[in-house]
């Protein structure tokens, strides 16, 4: 048997929360592509009229701007008259402080000033134009609209206001846009106009506000520094301290002069040891020319030294003469040697009585230290009692100077707030005047050309999008799976009647006289499954003979119903074809038109019949007697012929009357195709679950709406719980591609066409 995914009946948008399954992404690029494919015309209609009425309106309401541009430069570091002077190094002015001035040329109180001195309350341009008469005669409310009108003119001129720095420079550019060249060179200049006499005003009130309170401040410091250095003046007469100048009291100076002198003595006593020590050295000496050569080292400015050296050294270098000649025991030799040991003995006096005169030196340098350090001693000892008053004096003059450091430093401060009072300067200043420019700027009016079609686009798909939602309609098999629960057993194409085929069907004799009552053939639609048994069409019939086989594989014979929510959905027709494709099979079947309502079966295959289903319920006939024939199908049809109008034909069909035709049909053939009344309007379909095994739900592809079908069904339990599937009928291929492109390119591939 045929399993099926039964689920609640949920909306056409609702996915089926019972079967979730995970979409890809492949899958999302491809529903994305098959919904622009879908609403192609929607977007392109509305990107259409949307940029026909938006781009001639924007070229209306965005007029080109004129754009006038004055720059200002500000230097605090230029010469400014009567103002303190400072270092170039505290005048520097950071990113941040020119930012802030940035954000003041922006500010309210720059554009408030700039609307009222060019009365820019009364300009169109700046949303206000003149009140007209009921304006005038509401004199009322004139307050209220100034305010307004002000307001509107300050929220355009901050919304046109354009001031940056120029790259890592002191200048700022300001710039206004205006659809008047002159208008715009008019406000950019106030606005600079309006930023420098800010600074100014700015200035003026800070001076004035400090020039009052130094004035206040500096008699109070200068009773603070009369009273201390009066202070420090009593201080010193009491305790008797005199300055030496340079901040010196009489004892410092005596101890500073005492330290230098001593440090001086040191220095003598030193030296006059080392020159002592050294010839202590040398008179202790035992090698001779050593002695000598210090000796001489030491006493060189000393005449004695230098005579007795140079006859030492001229015997020297005759004795060595003599003695390389004639050898060292040669008489003249030893003389000379006996010469040199008397000078030795000679310069070894000498530099005893030298010692003797160092010695003599460094004890008078020595006695004069100690009497410098006993002086030095009795001073420090007079300014160490001094220095306990000294140390109160210097808080005293401390103060005192502070008070008058102070006292002249606000002095100073309040000439200068006073002459800048009077004469104010701003490190502002302008360096390029606007002037009217006379080259436009469409760059407000291409943005609102590219916005218009860039809007268009995206209200064509919303469009669209809301166009999607709206369409409740069967389009692809997995919709009616996900929408109704059930199976789709087929898709069946839209289909022209094609010319039947003799080499298919054979050439069929003449067979009135046999079969009298035969089937009329003059509407091929209904035909076209047997005249092309390869079509799409056929392929499509086999499915649903496939499923009504799956599902119903116990019985012995079965009883297939056709239904539809609404009239001329198709199931006549595709209760038709299944019974071809049954009789092409070899099968035996019976096509049996139940729609008591609108027999339109019986009218297209048996116009001529006068008996039929009815009269066979009520024993007027004998079955074999209005069943019909197609000779060249064996197909069967049992008519129903209305002669005139039934109210209870659903009673009728629930009879056991019926009941029995039915089961006598069920032993006469393998099949019994009933094609029934639209489930929607009519409840006759309810009646027959005692007659049908299963049901095939006919839903027109694109029309049928998934809300009424869901409804028809929910009120017809008996048959929503048999139903065999769901068939959708007249699918156009070519927009099937746009909703389901693997089941299109099923139905479209040309090996499968042909």
């Amino acid at each position: 048997m045929l399993q099926t995914n039964r689920s609640p009946l949920i909306s056409c948008h609702e996915p089926d929360s019972a079967t979730p399954e995970a979409v890809s992404i492949p899958e999302i690029i491809e529903s994305t592509i098959g919904f622009i494919r879908r609403r192609i015309l929607i977007i392109l209609f509305t990107l259409f009229a949307v940029s026909t009425v938006g781009e001639p309106l924007v070229l209306k309401l965005i007029k080109p701007k004129f754009m006038a541009t004055a720059t200002i430069f500000i230097d605090n570091r230029k010469y400014q008259m009567f103002q303190h002077q400072t270092m170039v190094g505290d005048t520097a002015i950071d990113s941040y402080a020119l930012e802030s001035q940035i954000e003041i040329l922006k500010s309210e109180n720059i554009a408030l000033a700039v609307v009222r001195k060019l009365h820019l309350t009364d300009d169109v341009e700046f949303g206000n134009q003149k009140p007209g008469m009921l304006g005038t005669l509401l004199g009322s409310s004139q307050i209220v609209s100034d305010f307004a009108r002000e307001r509107r003119a300050l929220g355009v001129l901050a919304s046109q206001i354009t001031a940056k720095r120029i790259g890592p420079t002191y200048v700022i550019e300001i710039s206004f846009k205006s659809s008047n060249a002159e208008r715009a060179a008019e406000v950019a200049n106030a606005i600079a106009d309006a930023y420098i006499n800010d600074q100014l005003e700015g200035k003026y009130e800070a001076t004035r506000r400090a020039s009052v309170w130094l004035q206040d401040r500096l008699k109070e410091l200068s009773d603070q520094a009369t009273n201390t250095q009066r202070m420090v003046i009593e201080f010193k007469a009491t305790n008797n301290i005199v300055d030496a100048g340079n901040g010196r009291t009489m004892n410092e100076q005596r101890v500073a002069e005492f330290s230098a002198q001593l440090n001086a003595a040191r220095q003598r006593t030193a030296e006059a040891k080392a020159r002592l020590t050294r010839i202590d050295e040398l008179n202790g000496a035992n090698v001779e020319d050593a002695t000598i050569d210090a000796a001489v080292t030491d006493a060189l400015k000393i005449d004695v030294f230098t005579k007795l050296r140079t006859q030492y050294l001229e015997r020297e270098n005759r004795e060595r003469e003599w003695s390389a000649r004639y050898g060292p025991d040669h008489l003249a030799s030893v003389n000379l040697r006996n010469q040199m040991r008397e000078i030795r003995n000679s310069i070894r006096d000498e530099l005893k009585r030298v010692a003797a005169t160092y010695r003599n030196e460094y004890e008078l340098a020595k006695e004069y230290e100690e009497g410098l350090q006993h002086e030095l001693d009795l001073a420090m000892s007079e300014t160490k009692t001094a220095n306990q008053a000294r140390v109160t004096l210097h808080e005293l003059e401390s103060s005192a100077q502070s008070y008058r450091s102070l006292y002249d430093n606000f002095l100073q401060r309040y000439m200068e707030s006073v002459q800048q009072q009077s004469f104010p300067i701003t490190e502002a200043r302008l360096i390029t005047k606007a002037t009217p420019s006379a080259q436009k700027d469409y760059r407000k009016t291409f943005l609102g050309l590219a916005v218009v079609p860039v809007g268009g686009l995206l209200l064509g798909f919303a469009l669209a999008f809301f166009r999607e939602l709206m369409d409740c309609v069967f389009r692809t098999e997995r919709q009616v799976e996900a929408v109704l629960g059930v199976n789709c057993v087929a898709t069946i194409p839209m289909w022209k009647a094609a010319e039947p085929r003799d080499q298919l069907i054979g050439n069929w004799p003449d067979t009135d006289s046999l079969t009298p009552r035969r089937i009329v053939r003059d509407q091929p639609l209904l035909w076209s499954v047997s005249d092309a048994p390869f079509s799409r069409l056929a392929d499509s019939m086999r499915s649903i003979k496939m499923a009504a086989d799956l599902f119903g594989s116990g019985n012995s014979a079965k009883v297939i119903g056709f239904t539809s929510t609404l009239p001329n959905e198709g199931k006549s027709t595709v209760a038709a074809g299944l019974a071809q494709i049954i009789a092409q099979a070899g099968s035996s079947v019976i096509l049996v038109d139940c729609d008591l309502r609108n027999p339109s079966l019986s009218n297209l295959l048996a116009p001529a019949a006068d008996f039929g289903l009815l009269d066979v319920i009520s024993g007027k006939m004998a079955l074999d007697d209005v069943v019909w024939i197609d000779p060249a199908t064996n197909v069967a049809f049992l008519p129903a012929i209305m002669k005139s109008r039934l109210a209870q034909t659903g009673e009728i069909l629930a009879s056991d009357v019926t009941k029995r035709l039915f089961d006598r049909l069920r032993l006469s053939y393998d099949y019994v195709v009933v094609d029934l009344s639209p489930l929607g309007p009519v409840a006759d379909v309810r009646a027959t679950t005692n007659l049908v095994d299963s049901y095939v739900f006919v839903v027109e592809w694109g029309r049928t709406n998934t809300r009424s079908v869901q409804r028809t069904l929910r009120n017809a339990p008996g048959v929503n719980d048999n139903l065999l599937g769901v068939v959708l009928n007249k699918t156009d291929l070519k927009l099937l591609s746009r909703y389901d492109a693997h089941v299109s390119e099923y139905y479209s591939n040309e090996r499968y066409a042909y």
